[in-house]
């Protein structure tokens, strides 16, 4: 297995166990908008805006 797969995958396992434990429902305050949301949604959300950004931003300084 290659390194990068591996700790991807640790990684991976300690958002899940982070996440997990992190169950609460939160009131989550954007602008004019205001709803509750598992802090676990919430969480898993950030995370995966966060890849989807560093996976364009990597895109698009591929392409210059």
């Amino acid at each position: 297995m290659n390194w990068k797969v591996a700790l991807i995958l640790i990684l991976l396992l300690i958002v899940v166990i982070f996440t997990a434990q992190n169950y609460e429902i939160v009131e989550i305050k954007f602008l004019f908008w205001t709803f509750a949301a598992s802090r676990a949604i919430v969480l898993f959300l950030t995370l995966c805006i966060g890849i989807a950004v560093g996976w364009i931003i990597s895109f698009v300084m591929r392409k210059e």
